[in-house]
């Protein structure tokens, strides 16, 4: 029988004693188990050993040892070495949290204390202590709060010293780090002592793990601090120019960038970003001197030359018309009172803050994007305001503006740091990509959220390629127009509807030839109902009908003239005809002797679009035809082909096929839906290994 399963065998080994090898029952309690052990050995006082794990981290499987006893001892020797070796054992074990927890209750964190306080050591002994500190701290048996003020200044002044090993400086900015967080009095003196320049000393230091620690107790700084305070380190930081820093020094480092690293570039983003959000939750306040002048400057910077009339000249009610009719221009939906137009929040002040930037940075983009649309008709005009409101929104949302930074997101865009004013300069190119998208959309005011929708799309899918500058962002923003946004979602939805997995294109190609028959039935069929064409001489349009119709049997082309009104007339009443054996070719275009003869002008270049010729006989007569429309023109250039014998060509018959086979693969799948389909086949199973199953009749009863 198989052994219980809470019984394991261990093997157990003591220096000077003979190994041994026990089946250890996991449900029996620990303090008999090391007294069984010890007996084995002939050792009194069981209660004074543990069981320690002999591979990777030594960690002890016991409440109460005598290991946590001696490294006490041992760190308050009197010899170096053995003090020495103690800690450094201390800081290896500590990580272990029984242990950390037996060591801790002999009140050895007060040993620790003295050697740092009292210590003037900076090498070796100094850094054991520190890491020990480090790791006992990390199980919280002990606040942070508890620590005593000349032991938090004397780690303070091993960051601040310059001749100090970097081990030391790297491990006691961690401690910090972890400290500031746990309370105001503690972060206001880490804040006072540690200042931001000794840390932006740190940071441009060429050790990357002390210039990672480095980072990690300034964004601790950054995310305790309130929010005036973090406006104030910031705009410090700015001063001293620390996104260009990092831009060229960490994240275009020749070192591969950290995850850790990632964190907090990501941290100190979202951080920079925030402080927008009291602009975007803020509504404009129409009695505000300061936000009118500003709504005012957007109309004076766009309409300046009209407005050096001077005011005396025109009434109160002449002023106030003609600035409702500017505000109108600049795509106020509200133009006798635009503020009302700034009083959603989000995006609040923030979308008026990025428009008198846009109009003061880039004055002649913005009077170009007002004037052009000034100048459209009404419906399709881009609203500049309207859109920069939008806009605005859309960018908050993009970048996640106003929301709490993430614990463990990595997600930080290489150009914000090579960007001073990033937020607003990345609108100025996104603003001229509405108007461009808007264009290429050929929108109406109707369109508008669909035209924001597309420009959202362009705008997230440029910034996953994380573009290392704004100059690389616009370049990709603007390649990709409105035409690769409609391929990239019509691949996408294939990709979603499984419909470009292997097997999938497989039994596509399968199903083409036999849609593509339908498509050629469905060609003839139409030939043989007939079309009403018109007869087009060399000087000008006639009014004389003609109709053409293919017989049933699809042998012979019958066709004539017919009389005005009349739609679909008989088989019987078409005089002429054409026996299909006696076609020889169909010409198309320019290919045409009826087109040949044309001259250049927009009614002929519509028939040239439209025009095909039968070749027939031996003498090669042609039977010119000027199709009614588009779709007509490729049913019977299609239909002609499939009688000629030759491949449909036609765009229409491309299209017809993609939506064949977008149904019949539909409902081919139909059965299979929300199940994934693998690229390849399942393998073929091994035949039986007896195939002589048959029956054998000659033992048969006759």
């Amino acid at each position: 029988m198989p052994p219980p399963k809470d019984v394991v065998k261990i093997a157990i080994q003591m220096v000077g004693a003979i190994p041994q090898l026990i089946e250890l029952q996991q449900t029996k309690p620990l303090a008999a188990v090391l007294k069984d052990v010890c007996d084995a050995w002939s050792l009194p006082n069981a209660e004074h050993y543990a069981l320690q794990y002999a591979d990777g981290r030594q960690t002890y499987i016991t409440e109460s040892d005598q290991e946590a006893e001696r490294l006490y001892s041992g760190i308050q020797s009197k010899n170096v070495d053995v003090k020495t070796d103690s800690l450094k054992k201390l800081a290896s074990l500590s990580q272990d949290v029984t242990f950390a927890q037996e060591f801790i209750s002999r009140n050895g964190l007060k040993q620790i204390y003295s050697i740092v306080e009292e210590g003037n050591d900076t090498g070796e002994m100094l850094a054991h202590t520190l890491k020990a500190f480090t790791e006992l701290m990390e199980h919280d048996f002990v606040s942070w709060e508890n620590l005593s003020t000349v032991f938090i200044k004397k780690i303070m002044s091993f960051v601040n010293m310059n001749a100090v090993d970097a081990s030391i400086q790297q491990l006691s900015l961690s401690i910090l780090e972890n400290m500031v967080p746990t309370s105001r009095l503690l972060f206001e003196l880490v804040k006072k002592e540690v200042t931001l320049d000794r840390l932006l000393t740190h940071l441009q230091v060429t050790n990357a793990e002390l210039q990672l620690k480095a980072m990690a107790l300034l964004i601790a700084l950054l995310l305790t601090a309130t929010d005036a305070e973090r406006r104030d380190m910031m705009d410090y930081l700015r001063e001293k120019n620390i996104r260009q820093f990092i831009h060229k020094n960490i994240i275009h480092s020749s070192e591969p960038l950290g995850d850790e690293m990632a964190h907090y570039l990501y941290v100190l983003q979202s951080v920079s970003l925030n402080l927008c959000e009291h602009r975007m939750r803020t509504s404009m306040d129409p009695y505000s001197q300061e936000q009118r002048e500003l709504l005012q400057s957007l109309r004076q910077t766009a309409f300046e030359l009209e407005s050096e009339a001077p005011a005396g000249n025109f009434s109160t009610e002449r002023r106030r018309s003609l600035c409702a009719k500017e505000f109108r221009k600049l795509g106020f939906m509200n133009n006798s009172n635009p503020a009302e137009d700034l009083r959603r929040a989000p995006p609040g002040l923030l979308a008026l803050d990025n428009m008198v930037y846009f109009s003061r940075n880039t004055p002649n983009a913005y009077s170009r994007f007002v004037l052009e649309n000034s100048s459209r008709e009404d419906k399709h005009e881009c609203p500049f305001a309207r859109s920069s409101i939008q806009l605005t929104l859309i960018l908050c949302e993009i970048l996640h503006v106003g929301e709490p930074c993430s614990e463990t997101a990595q997600a930080f865009y290489p150009m914000f740091f090579g960007q001073d004013h990033f937020f607003e300069e990345l609108f100025c190119i996104c603003i001229q990509l509405v108007n461009k998208t808007w264009k290429e959309m050929r929108a109406t005011q109707e369109d508008f959220d669909k035209v924001m929708q597309v420009v959202r799309d362009q705008i997230t899918r440029t910034l996953a390629l994380k573009p290392t500058s704004l100059e690389l962002f616009k370049t990709r923003v603007n390649a990709l127009n409105y035409s690769e946004i409609l391929k990239l979602r019509q691949t996408e939805r294939l990709h979603q509807e499984e419909t470009l997995a292997v097997p999938v294109l497989e039994l596509r190609e399968r199903l083409k030839p036999e849609l593509l028959e339908l498509i050629r039935q469905q060609r003839l069929l139409h030939l043989c109902e007939g079309t009403l064409f018109r007869k087009i001489s060399s000087r000008r349009r006639q009014d004389k009908l003609w109709y053409c119709r293919l017989s049933p049997n699809h042998k012979v082309l019958h066709y004539g003239d017919v009389e005005e009104g009349v739609e679909s007339p008989p088989i019987e009443s078409l005089t002429e005809k054409i026996p299909v054996a006696d076609m020889k070719m169909l010409l198309v275009g320019k290919e045409c002797p009826h087109t040949k003869e044309k001259s250049s002008g927009k009614q002929n270049k519509d028939v040239l679009e439209l025009a095909f010729s039968i070749v027939h006989d031996v003498e090669e007569y042609c039977l010119n035809f000027v199709a009614p429309t588009r779709y007509e023109f490729c049913l019977w250039t299609d239909g002609l082909n499939v009688l000629l014998g030759k491949e449909m060509t036609s765009e229409r018959t491309q299209t017809d096929l993609d939506v064949l086979l977008s149904m019949e693969l539909k409902l081919r799948l139909l059965d299979l839906e929300n199940i994934s389909i693998p690229d390849t086949p399942p393998p073929i199973p091994k035949p039986p290994s007896n195939l002589n199953f048959c029956y054998d009749f000659s033992h048969a009863e006759q």
